[in-house]
Formats: C-alpha cells, structure tokens, sequence
C-alpha cells in the first residue's frame, strides 16, 4: 500500500500586503515542486458555517509525510519564510491523509482498539 498524501494547512490572518508578501507568493510554488507539491486552496472564498474565521486559508498537497517535511524544511523555503511570517500571523500543520478507500468507520478501531467500538 502506498503512502497517503499529506497536506499543509495554513490559517492566515493580520497580512500586512505589501513587497515581502509579493516577494513570498512569487517564490513559494518554485520551492515546492522539487518535493511534489501543489496548491490546494490559496486563498479562496470562504462560507463560515461554524466558528470565527477572520483569516485565509491555504491547502497544499504532497505525495507523502515525508516529502511535505523535507519542503518546510527546505533551504529554499526556509529562506523565503520569513517574508511570510514576519508579515502576518498565522497557524501552519503538516497533516496526513487517509489512503485510498477509506471509510470514516475505520478510525473506530484506530480509537477503540482491542475492544468493542461504542454504537450510538
């Protein structure tokens, strides 16, 4: 079975728009493609159902972990970095996918391992 893909996630918010923030944008996407990524979401609109969101969203995609983890911590990204964060606040996660076929009823074993899973 292969990897599944992992995404990183970042919530943006307060950006102050100006050189350093273009300079960001005009640079990121080079620094990705080595590593297989890709955007998802850069920024799109956004229909709030639950909660406060006062921010930007932005989503990208890798083959695997590993891959999005060597990209964050990359040369080339991390010297671009800081025109991000020293210009804004923002939330940023690295997270795993699920592979192929899975189903929201898998992650009862994951929780409830060695027992019986609750039913309700």
């Amino acid at each position: 079975m292969t990897a599944p893909r992992a995404y990183v996630i970042g919530y943006l918010k307060d950006v102050e728009l100006g050189p350093e923030i273009a300079e960001y944008i005009e640079r990121i996407e080079a620094t990705m493609t080595p590593y297989g990524g890709r955007f998802l979401v850069h920024g799109g609109q956004l229909v709030v159902h639950e909660g406060a969101w006062d921010g930007d969203i932005v989503m990208l995609e890798f083959p695997d972990v590993a891959s999005a983890q060597e990209w964050y911590e990359s040369p080339d990204y991390q010297a671009i970095l800081p025109l991000r964060t020293a210009h804004s606040t923002s939330m940023v996660a690295l997270v795993e996918g699920v592979h192929d076929g899975y189903r929201a009823v898998d992650k009862v074993s994951q929780l409830f391992p060695q027992q019986d899973a609750p039913t309700g």
